[in-house]
């Protein structure tokens, strides 16, 4: 199996780096598959601090692959719920570990690629990042990813992007309470994450795991309570005419029938 996800411990640091530009880091099997062994290993290796979850490439994560399981021959609706297991699983676990982990982002962030950030501890980008959540164009809406985006970024924020599909940057994404902090350079962001791996070098391994465990305690809770329930809605959403008509045109590039805006002169 090709390596997507390449794994490195340096300082009790272990890094994550997804690397599948090709498909814009989409969460495709196998990089779904070594992600969660990474995740585990960072958990299971007790020379392993905390992690950094970063990424090759323009894209930190562009969301569920269903690409890969159409080809395989999997319906539309097959292929959702399996993205839509996936990411319920790496979601899950990156809560439940008991070690942080810190996005470090300088790149452009879609759709599942907001679970990963909203799961994550702390959460750091660049100047080349960019989000956008444009579900709702496409007869979707941000279910499952939902279930780590409500409890961290305000109320208007939510109310504005997930309904409009804007394009935001990462100062913007700070102020929504998605991003941690956002850095003007690459060099900044560099210098940004090794500030917080200092701090947390000088932690212990259980004051680590309990503070955690604070942080994430309600979080947790409503996300076992509500997963199934966005995953049906999600499911629902997926085998619905309107969603048809929007995956159609967005895998051919053209405009859905609902889209009022004027045709450029």
């Amino acid at each position: 199996m090709t390596e997507v996800v390449h794994s490195s411990i340096d300082g009790g640091i272990l890094t994550l780096t997804l690397d599948s530009p090709t498909n814009r880091n989409a969460l495709s099997s196998a990089l779904v598959e070594q992600l969660l062994a990474g995740l585990r290993h960072a958990r299971d290796n007790s020379e392993a601090r905390a992690v950094v979850l970063t990424h090759a490439g323009g894209t930190f994560c562009a969301g569920a692959d269903l690409s890969e399981a159409l080809a395989r021959g999997a319906s539309v609706e097959e292929a959702s719920a399996q993205g839509t297991g996936a990411m319920l699983d790496v979601i899950r676990t990156i809560l439940e570990l008991p070690k942080p982990v810190i996005a470090k982002i300088d790149g452009h962030v879609r759709a599942g690629g907001f679970g990963l950030v909203g799961a994550a501890d702390i959460a750091l980008a660049g100047p080349a990042c960019t989000f956008a959540l444009t579900e709702s164009r496409l007869g979707l809406s941000p279910s499952v990813i939902s279930l780590v985006l409500l409890p961290k970024m305000t109320a208007r924020a939510v109310g504005r992007y997930f309904l409009s599909g804007e394009t935001f940057d990462a100062p913007t994404a700070v102020s929504t309470g998605l991003i941690t902090e956002s850095f003007a350079t690459a060099e900044g962001l560099d210098s940004g994450v090794d500030t917080i791996v200092a701090g947390l070098r000088r932690a212990s391994p259980q004051g680590l795991a309990a503070s955690k465990a604070l942080t994430t305690a309600v979080l947790l809770a409503e996300f076992e309570e509500h997963a199934q329930q966005r995953a049906d809605e999600s499911a629902a959403l997926f085998a619905s005419d309107e969603a048809r008509q929007g995956m159609t045109a967005f895998l051919g590039k053209t405009r859905p029938p609902w889209d009022l805006t004027a045709d450029p002169t």
